[in-house]
């Protein structure tokens, strides 16, 4: 009930803030042509100024204050909650010859996955991008500055610090809290010790980064979304509201489509199994976690479901859908693959095939790194932005129309997420002979319902 009602606040938040940015919009294009200018600067001055400008010194900016606040505490958790994650998905794994092939199979299936989504989302991203959707001309910023001109696979010697506490203090290095996580978790398993102080105090941090960024999406989201939504549409103008609308119908199709017949293809091509099943047996999964927005929250019911209606045993799933939640990010690539380009195509930035690989391995390596939480995906998309060098002051704002309008968009890619880690499951269940194929392939009651 909490989750919806904060749906619907930010749903409210949403359509509010883009009402009032627009009333914003008209008032300062009414006040200027009547001669006025000096009351807009007044009312831009207390409610809109970026302070952080030389001409911002003396105003309040209440609305940008806000806004910015909300985005830096997000930003806080994105280290941490990357870090541990990565840290606690390797040490779930068992130094066992059944799991390490198990393993073997599990990252195979979530790999090849991977690819076939960002394939997928880098060509509909393209072929929007060429077409010019993205494309918007805002003429009071000035500015700008195109795609960073460095070799992109700097970014595999960057994955690597030379001081770790250095590489853990930028947001912008994910690829490095990867790298350490995975490095940290394996470590872990070659101690083998079930005490270990270390690995219950990454799990407690794990856990505070979580409810620290529950607490801030339950608390400030929806005034947040108002105050930058406001601030967008009121200083850039509702050419925006036409190119975010776009973001969002051509995002949400895409995630469909994916979900309903990339996760049939995928299913019927690595076991040979008619899809129509595992689509119709797992689509109580894909509404609970749309309903949740939370692979995590998810997890019990998609156990349950994978077990006793698609026939997976019991091994595969406790060990494929735990590490999925974590690694298997088909619905958050692609929607970081689809927004990273809206943005550059708002911001001005080329993107070139080259650009296009790189943003799709930033996109998959990020992805593995976003926790099973409500707004991550969002949030871990600004990661990709800094690491491409998408940082003007429209690609900013462009980034702040996201944050307001992706929450729907969250939802629907979480689904995306679970139903693709039970996709998984039956392949690997299959290939190790363990598939009860009587349940996969039993008829139900449509009237039954799986309780937890």
């Amino acid at each position: 009930m909490k989750k919806n009602n904060l749906t619907k606040k930010i749903f409210c938040a949403l359509i509010l803030g883009v009402t009032m940015g627009i009333v914003a919009l008209f008032l300062r294009e009414k006040l200027v042509a009547s001669g006025n200018i000096e009351l807009w600067n007044t009312i831009n001055s207390i409610l809109f100024q970026d302070i952080t400008r030389p001409e911002g010194n003396k105003s309040l900016g209440i609305f940008f204050i806000v806004g910015q606040l909300f985005i830096n505490a997000l930003q806080i958790v994105i280290i941490p909650m990357v870090f541990t994650s990565i840290i606690i998905a390797v040490t779930n794994i068992q130094d066992s010859k059944s799991l390490k092939r198990i393993s073997g199979k599990t990252f195979l299936g979530f790999g090849l996955s991977s690819i076939l989504a960002l394939l997928y989302a880098s060509v509909v991203g393209m072929i929007a991008y060429k077409a010019d959707l993205f494309s918007v001309t805002i003429n009071q910023v000035t500015g700008g500055g195109g795609a960073t001109s460095s070799n992109p696979l700097l970014i595999i010697i960057k994955a690597i610090p030379q001081n770790i506490i250095a590489g853990l203090s930028n947001n912008g290095n994910v690829l490095v809290a990867v790298f350490l996580g995975i490095s940290t978790g394996l470590i872990l398993n070659v101690m083998n010790d079930k005490n270990s102080v270390i690995k219950k105090g990454i799990e407690e941090i794990n856990k505070m980064s979580q409810i620290f960024l529950t607490f801030i999406i339950n608390k400030f989201a929806p005034i947040a979304i108002f105050s930058l939504l406001m601030r967008t549409f009121a200083i850039y103008g509702i050419s925006y509201l036409q190119i975010a609308s776009i973001y969002f119908i051509l995002t949400a199709v895409t995630l469909l489509v994916f979900l309903v017949f990339g996760y049939s293809f995928i299913v019927w091509v690595s076991t040979g199994l008619n899809p129509i099943h595992f689509m119709k047996k797992v689509s109580n999964v894909a509404m609970f976690a749309f309903s949740t927005s939370s692979s995590a929250a998810s997890l019990p019911l998609n156990t349950k479901t994978t077990i006793e209606k698609l026939g997976v045993d019991e091994v595969t799933t406790s060990f494929v859908l735990p590490m999925g939640m974590t690694v298997n990010m088909n619905g958050t690539a692609i929607m970081q693959v689809l927004a990273t380009l809206f943005i550059a195509g708002v911001a001005g930035y080329e993107i070139t095939v080259f650009n296009l690989i790189t943003i799709s391995l930033l996109a998959l390596l990020a992805s593995i790194g976003t926790p099973a939480a409500p707004g991550s995906g969002a949030i871990i998309l600004f990661t990709i932005l800094t690491g491409m060098g998408y940082s003007n002051e429209i690609a900013v704002s462009a980034y702040a129309i996201i944050l307001g309008i992706n929450r729907p968009l969250e939802m629907l890619l979480t689904a995306l997420n679970v139903v693709g880690d039970s996709a998984v499951a039956v392949y690997v269940s299959k290939s190790e002979g363990k598939l009860n194929h009587d349940l996969y392939h039993l008829v139900e009651d449509k009237d039954e319902v799986i309780k937890i």
